[in-house]
């Protein structure tokens, strides 16, 4: 039988549509939404505008002030160190759990991602680079066992997104690089089942990506 997959809704499309003017700069940080002029640019109701600016509220994109409109979630030092904080914690989690009980069919996926990745990397194509990346974070999710960190995750993605496309904005080839290194080196704990060097590698790389956003938004020193 085959299994029944509702369409998106149409207030989930709204969202993403805004989710990826945000995560992408075309909205900055702190600006407001204007509902009236968002409805007339995407050709729905002022009611379908409202409801998406509340699911992003949910996914810590937007914040709906009582009288005064919807802004962008300003993206600073605060916000920025909270996230990977939160991140590095729930991923370290389900990583353990990853490289426990992965199956061959789990290795073929990462390495295939891997191998995808690497190929966007060659061809310095950004935003699929970006999105693979998400992707094969989330592969580990199907480990987690735990619907509340599933949950928080999930409305975390659009904040990582956001961020990872700031740090790679200015930090360019670099950044990719170091991406690509977190992935192989990730795959290489989970095959030799060493959860240690597994929470190490995540740790580093939270730590590494959290300096990252934080020199691109000015917030820290650049290093050398």
């Amino acid at each position: 039988m085959t299994t029944f997959k509702p369409r998106e809704t149409l207030t989930e499309q709204v969202a993403r549509h805004i989710e990826n003017l945000i995560a992408f700069g075309q909205l900055r940080s702190g600006e407001r939404i204007y509902e009236s002029a968002m409805a007339k640019q995407m050709d729905v109701s002022h009611g379908s505008i409202r409801e998406g600016l509340l699911l992003l509220e949910k996914r810590h994109l937007v914040q709906n002030v009582p009288r005064k409109g919807a802004f962008v979630t300003p993206l600073d030092e605060f916000f920025v160190r909270s996230l990977y904080e939160v991140l590095q914690l729930y991923l370290t989690h389900t990583g353990r759990k990853l490289v426990r009980q992965w199956q061959p069919a789990d290795m073929d996926k990462l390495e295939s991602l891997y191998q995808r990745m690497k190929a966007c990397h060659d061809n310095n194509d950004l935003l699929v680079f970006l999105e693979l990346g998400i992707e094969y974070t989330q592969a580990s999710l199907a480990y987690a066992d735990n619907y509340f960190i599933v949950s928080a995750i999930e409305d975390l993605w659009p904040s990582a997104k956001r961020c990872a496309f700031v740090a790679f904005q200015r930090g360019g080839n670099r950044v990719l690089e170091d991406n690509l290194q977190h992935v192989r080196e990730s795959i290489d704990a989970i095959r030799d089942h060493d959860e240690e060097r597994m929470a190490d590698i995540l740790a580093k790389y939270a730590e590494q990506q959290c300096q990252q956003v934080l020199e691109a938004i000015g917030t820290t020193p650049a290093t050398a």
